[in-house]
């Protein structure tokens, strides 16, 4: 790293903080003065309210050097999240390794769809299934706004397991989330009040074209949707009618324009649409659907 990029020992916090939110804006990060809070909160091991309380705090030697490592990595292109491991979702947070995909606001969509729609039910002993679950940000966040209810995030992959396994107990909800090695619901035998799922869903054309905080540092299995990026969808509306119960609602997260082939996968499978929801960019991101009554 060039020595006027390094973060020097003995820095006050406001310091800190202005020096890499410049060195991020020379670079083209649009939200440079949040990227560079994150990192200094994670490398100092301080909490939010302590940049305002503590400005003239300064940083030791070893917090100065993790800074000025990780600076270099985000000018190298890595993203915040995976310098730090950690991920804010929903209300939880959450740790966030090379095998799993890291759960992006968009993704808060689902749970602000299931929320809705299950309305007064929110406090019944509801059964809730998270397929493909990754870092269990689904499940877990649903849990959180479900008090009675408990749930199952089933995965392919046994490192992203483990690290679901690790969030549920990071956020006080292991009694109540059971993590699954599995292929998507396949030998399940149970009926879920709710099922919902952010599949991979990216053409395998498309994959090169991603950006490369993207493409480079989630995990392929996460992002590869098959041919027509629908190979997902097909296997868990496939499933919904042994493992959705009769009343049961599936939120599902949908690439960009892929409303209305999804649908139609579910309408040819029973199913009906319970509505779309825009997520924040105004993207039809959340489908909802249901048995007819």
């Amino acid at each position: 790293m060039n020595a006027n990029k390094r973060i020097q020992a003995k820095l006050d916090i406001a310091e800190a903080l202005r020096f890499l939110a410049e060195a991020l804006t020379d670079i083209g990060v649009v939200q440079s003065e949040a990227e560079a809070r994150v990192l200094l909160l994670s490398a100092a091991g301080l909490e939010h309210m302590h940049l305002i309380t503590q400005p003239e705090r300064q940083l030791s030697e070893i917090e100065a050097n993790t800074l000025s490592m990780w600076l270099e990595r985000r000018l190298m292109g890595e993203p915040v999240t995976r310098i730090t491991g950690r991920r804010d979702f929903w209300t939880l947070d959450l740790r966030v390794t090379p095998d799993v995909l890291d759960p992006r606001a968009d993704t808060e969509t689902i749970v602000e769809a299931a929320i809705d729609l299950l309305g007064q039910r929110m406090a019944d002993p509801l059964r809730i299934l998270d397929l493909g679950t990754g870092t269990g940000a689904l499940l877990l966040a649903l849990l959180t706004e479900c008090s009675r209810a408990t749930g199952v995030g089933i995965d392919i992959s046994p490192a992203a397991c483990a690290v679901a396994e690790d969030n549920a107990h990071r956020n006080g909800l292991e009694d109540r989330a059971v993590i699954r090695l599995g292929d998507w619901a396949q030998g399940l035998e149970e009926r879920f009040d709710l099922v919902v799922s952010n599949p991979p869903y990216i053409e395998s054309a498309a994959i090169a074209g991603l950006d490369r905080e993207v493409r480079e540092h989630d995990p392929l299995l996460a992002l590869d949707g098959g041919a027509d990026g629908l190979d997902a969808y097909r296997k868990i509306i496939g499933a919904l009618p042994a493992n959705l119960a009769a009343d049961g609602i599936c939120v599902l997260e949908l690439g960009i324009g892929q409303a209305p082939a999804v649908k139609k996968l579910a309408e040819e499978t029973g199913l009906m649409g319970l509505g779309l929801r825009r997520d924040l960019g105004g993207v039809e991101r959340a489908l909802a659907l249901g048995w007819p009554v």
